[in-house]
């Protein structure tokens, strides 16, 4: 005899003296929205690691992921089409298995992608500190020694405290180890370890206002936002940011200012304080975030129609780019030329502009947001010059559904899109159509 009773979230099925719950439809969608969430590439490395994984040949997680992404089937269609009969117990137990595997292959990518440096140099301190354990201490201080140098390039504040944490710790044994000097180091670690703590509520603080003038429709002068939330929080010496700090301001503002169309507001507050920190004394171990900030510091400049201004903070981007053996090279290239085209475009070099984005015209390993935004500005380019068929054919490449470019590019992007396909439909003469 089988009992289904309904709950808020799913069912509880009794079936054989034994209670086996499982999730509704609803649940099942968040699954396939996080499936969808992933870029195509993200996808196919997600069943290449699934098939890696698998250790039995009739396991179905690669049925279920491909049904997932395809198509919008119920829980009973998933079940026939999986087990050729209703199966809902074995179908969720499939989903909490494929749930953790997202799960783990998530986390492994985030390992590789984002925090192997971190990563790297916890495993440094941990082996450092099992050599002490052992009292052997000086292989213990030369691993933490090293630790220290790259820490201290890459403004790792929590690993910095770790580092110094264990080094005073087992500084008795270590007649080479001047402590006082020690404890400044780490005292000075505390200092900026507080500091980041700070920026991190200011961030908050100034989002949220930004969000609550928004909701009220209402004006908000955004430099002395910012002002004001870095007092608040005993930040008055601005050359106390780092760059990566003052990107992170750059940011939430430069995206309230996208969403309002009006970039005269944070203009000033970015140049001016690029100005006062572009001299930090450590600019030369902060070069991702230093080449970001010169980035949305043009974007404002061309937005404000400054575009010769734009172009000369595009061309110390550049020369940022090519340092340290072209390290952020090819990562920033494909933006940073679609800039300096838009730049070209609307300063009366319209050919010199279509020429630079021409080039990146089927090219492979450009970032899909980028590329999008590139054979849209392309073809935008011909529509001015006329040029009615090549802008057709380019147009032609946008073949997936307009979801698809909502869930890629956003649905700001995909509305311009779809208006720039109608204009140039009208000027073709397919009124119809």
């Amino acid at each position: 005899m089988v009992k289904t009773i309904y709950l808020f979230l799913g069912k509880i099925l009794v079936y054989n003296n034994y209670i086996y719950i499982y999730f509704t439809d609803d649940i099942m969608i968040d699954l396939k929205q996080i499936l969808s969430s992933f870029t195509d590439e993200k996808q196919k490395e997600f069943i290449n690691y699934l098939e890696k994984k698998n250790k039995r040949k009739d396991a179905k997680n690669i049925e279920l992921t491909k049904l997932l992404l395809h198509d919008n089937y119920s829980s009973k269609e998933m079940s026939e089409k999986l087990y050729g009969k209703q199966n809902i117990v074995a179908l969720h137990a499939l989903r909490k298995r494929l749930l953790n595997a997202i799960i783990d292959f998530s986390a492994n990518s985030s390992f590789k992608e984002e925090s192997s440096l971190n990563i790297k140099l916890i495993k440094q301190i941990v082996s450092a500190r099992r050599f002490l354990e052992q009292e052997q201490i000086k292989i213990g201080y030369q691993i933490l020694d090293k630790t220290e140098v790259i820490a201290k390039e890459h403004q790792l504040f929590t690993i910095l405290k770790e580092v110094y944490h264990t080094k005073i710790q087992y500084s008795y044994a270590n007649t080479n180890i001047d402590l006082d000097s020690l404890i400044v180091l780490f005292k000075e670690n505390q200092k900026q370890l507080k500091l980041e703590d700070s920026l991190n509520i200011v961030y908050t603080k100034i989002r949220k206002s930004l969000i609550d003038y928004q909701q009220k429709q209402t004006k908000q002068d955004i430099k002395s936002l910012i002002y004001k939330k870095l007092n608040e929080q005993g930040i008055v010496n601005f050359e106390e940011l780092s760059f990566k700090s003052l990107y992170q301001i750059l940011q939430i503002t430069n995206v309230f200012s996208l969403q309002n169309f009006d970039y005269w507001n944070i203009e000033v507050f970015a140049v001016d304080t690029y100005k006062i920190i572009k001299n930090h004394k450590s600019k030369n171990k902060q070069l991702y975030y230093h080449i970001e900030i010169l980035y949305v510091i043009a974007n404002i400049l061309f937005r404000n129609k400054k575009f010769d201004k734009s172009l000369d903070y595009l061309e110390l981007m550049h020369s940022l780019m090519n340092e340290n053996k072209q390290k952020y090279l090819n990562h920033f290239l494909p933006k940073h030329d679609l800039l300096v085209s838009l730049n070209y475009n609307y300063s009366k070099n319209q050919e010199k502009g279509m020429l630079l984005l021409e080039s990146y015209i089927n090219k492979k390993n450009v970032a899909i947001i980028t590329q999008l935004d590139i054979y849209l500005s392309l073809i935008v380019y011909y529509f001015q010059n006329e040029n009615f068929e090549k802008a057709q054919k380019l147009i032609s490449k946008f073949y997936h559904t307009d979801q698809w470019y909502i869930n890629k590019a956003g649905i700001i992007w995909t509305i311009k899109k779809s208006l720039i396909e109608i204009l140039l439909q009208i000027d073709l003469g397919n009124i119809d159509l």
